[in-house]
């Protein structure tokens, strides 16, 4: 479910099982000078790769969700261990 209002945060809210952990592992952040609790780096990057292995995803989205995946490795170069084997294969692997 997504909700969005006249600011500019939007907010997600999920209900799968796959989720359910995340506000428990949860972090403070900075959003648009909103102080509120986001998704950790690894539960983003999990959510991520569910996301994009998901056959009846639109193409569209599917590419959005890679390119997420991307920046994300790319920006937390650590994370590109915790990436699935077919990912490891397109993904680069982040020097330093």
């Amino acid at each position: 479910m997504n909700l969005k209002g006249r600011s500019a945060v939007s907010v997600q809210l999920s209900t799968e099982d796959f989720s359910r952990e995340f506000p428990g592992r949860s972090v403070p952040a900075d959003v648009h000078g909103i102080l509120i609790r986001v998704a950790s780096l690894d539960d983003t990057l999990a959510g991520k790769m569910k996301a994009w292995a998901e056959p009846t995803c639109r193409q569209s989205k599917q590419a959005r969700d890679f390119t997420d995946i991307v920046r994300l490795v790319e920006a937390h170069p650590r994370l590109w261990s915790s990436l699935t084997p077919e990912l490891r294969q397109l993904v680069r692997q982040p020097s330093g």
